[in-house]
């Protein structure tokens, strides 16, 4: 039997038992769990589990009666949203926000007697997950128990409260942007601006190039208003400037507390949204009122429990003129491969987005599903196939797919990830090199779309979510909460707290119906 990895996930718990070939896991006293294995492979004579399995903790009794219960109680915990209140004594005063007034409502009651009901209820939530599985072999199911037992799991409704924990007038927000590039940045910056300014905020500025902003001589804080940040949004890039690393922790909170800054909006990815979640705790450790609200960014869309990332949809878009390109040199060229790599250093989803659109790959390869290069079963193979029977092939590969069959070279950027071998050029020599040792021709066109992708300006779809998230972050903010993010979860925009979204980085799901749909698409067979 073969241990089964460490595995948490939202509503699921980990554990650490054994697995048998059937996929059955053993709970002690408990009864035999079917779980999910996404891929087996026979190796030394015993079964291996390279993938995921959901399992119920060890001390869960499932024979308890009150076993959902307890899940059910322990989620609620995990996901209750951290507060100034937790730290600090702080009265609430009613909001200055109001859509029924051109300005803010200067007593703040002017808003409330008016009957608008535009406000939400701190006790509204959202459900998130909302698929019933009838079985734990449905494709992508995720359950507790043999039986599929729905556990609710509510997380904080986002959006403007009827009473905040500031006074907006004595308020300094900041605003910083770190990590690499993302459509929607400028969009996000404009809109955190114009709710500021909405509730009456004047005191907002930006600290330039990422967190080194706060500590590095030579670079002043921006300051920021409507004005300003009107037509931010009509270009790509960050109007802040963007940079990765970062100052320790101590010396960010000592440049917040100088400058006497109230609120920070963070906009970066999971490296960025642990630094933030360090600030936030620093700041309470001091007790300082200060709000650390994070606004998801990661062109790989590999953030935890929320539906997407902004700039997700974006990239995918701007990765069908690479796609196309390719596939025109491809079909026009004797024995033509169009070859594009994307983004994507262990999250597939653009690559798998990219050529569901497109309806033009042949072949998709991602970081979370192993192949095999050579051999009767490899990518290889496949590709004399396709060059036999329709004259041309096209391929969509990840950034970081494959690592497996490259040389590492332990390296690590400034934010402390891996540098990846290149998939692209170490895939173009091999295939170049497979065909000429066979002794047939094949012109292969290889496009790498990577900063064209990164640098354009957000899309109609991408401009919404970000103007909804960026309202939503200081919303947030003057409900007094920190430590949190905001996203959508089943299309509903809520509030996480920062600890559960950097647990780990969400991956495709190969069982998923959506990796389903790009097999179905592509027509390729198992790599192995």
């Amino acid at each position: 039997m073969a241990s089964v990895p460490t595995f948490n996930k939202v509503g699921y718990t980990t554990v650490q038992n054994h697995l048998n070939c059937n996929g059955n896991v053993h709970l002690g006293n408990s009864r035999s769990l079917k779980v999910r294995i996404f891929e087996e492979r026979a190796k030394s004579g015993f079964c291996k589990l390279v993938t995921r399995a959901v399992a119920a903790k060890p001390e869960l009794d499932i024979s308890n009666p009150d076993w959902k219960k307890k899940i059910e109680d322990d989620f609620e915990r995990r996901f209750n949203l951290p507060h100034l209140r937790d730290v600090i004594h702080i009265e609430p005063r009613p909001t200055t926000f109001s859509l029924k007034s051109r300005n803010p409502i200067g007593d703040g009651n002017g808003s409330l007697s008016s009957g608008w009901n535009g406000y939400v209820n701190d006790d509204d939530r959202a459900l998130l997950k909302v698929i019933k599985f009838a079985s734990p072999n449905s494709a992508g199911a995720e359950c507790v128990d043999g039986d599929c037992t729905f556990i609710e799991q509510w997380v904080h409704r986002a959006g403007p409260r009827k009473m905040i924990y500031y006074e907006p007038s004595c308020v300094k927000a900041a605003i910083v942007t770190c990590g690499g590039l993302c459509p929607g940045l400028n969009d996000v910056i404009r809109q955190i601006v114009f709710t500021l300014d909405k509730y009456g905020v004047k005191n907002i500025v930006g600290i330039p190039f990422g967190y080194r902003g706060f500590t590095e001589k030579g670079l002043p804080e921006i300051p920021l208003s409507r004005h300003v940040v009107q037509n931010i949004n009509v270009v790509g890039g960050s109007f802040l400037g963007v940079s990765r690393g970062a100052p320790s922790t101590t010396e960010i909170v000592d440049s917040i507390q100088g400058r006497g800054i109230d609120m920070l909006f963070v906009l970066g990815g999971d490296g960025t949204h642990a630094g933030a979640n360090a600030i936030h705790e620093e700041c309470r450790r001091r007790k300082l009122k200060v709000s650390v609200v994070g606004v998801p960014k990661t062109i790989d869309n590999d953030i935890l429990l929320v539906d997407k990332t902004f700039g997700f949809d974006t990239a995918v878009e701007a990765a069908q003129k690479a796609i196309n390109s390719a596939y025109i040199e491809a079909q026009s060229a004797y024995h033509g491969v169009g070859f594009v790599k994307l983004m994507g250093r262990t999250s597939g989803f653009i690559a798998m987005h990219a050529s569901l659109s497109s309806g033009q790959i042949d072949i998709c390869l991602i970081p979370e599903v192993s192949f095999n290069l050579d051999g009767p079963n490899g990518v290889l193979a496949h590709l004399e196939h396709l060059i036999e029977t329709k004259g041309f092939a096209m391929i969509c590969v990840a950034e970081g797919a494959g690592q497996e069959l490259l040389e590492k070279s332990h390296a690590t950027d400034a934010s402390g990830n891996a540098v990846l071998s290149d998939i692209g050029v170490h895939l173009q020599q091999k295939i170049k090199r497979h065909f000429k040792e066979k002794g047939l021709y094949a012109d292969v066109k290889y496009i790498d779309p990577t900063y064209m992708v990164r640098a354009v300006r957000a899309n109609a779809s991408d401009a919404i979510l970000c103007t909804v998230l960026g309202q939503n972050a200081v919303h947030g903010a003057f409900a007094g909460f920190s430590g949190i993010t905001t996203g959508t979860c089943n299309t509903h925009y809520v509030y996480l707290p920062i600890t559960e979204v950097i647990k780990s980085t969400r991956h495709v799901d190969p069982n998923s119906r959506m990796w389903h749909r790009c097999l179905t698409s592509t027509g390729q067979p198992d790599f192995h």
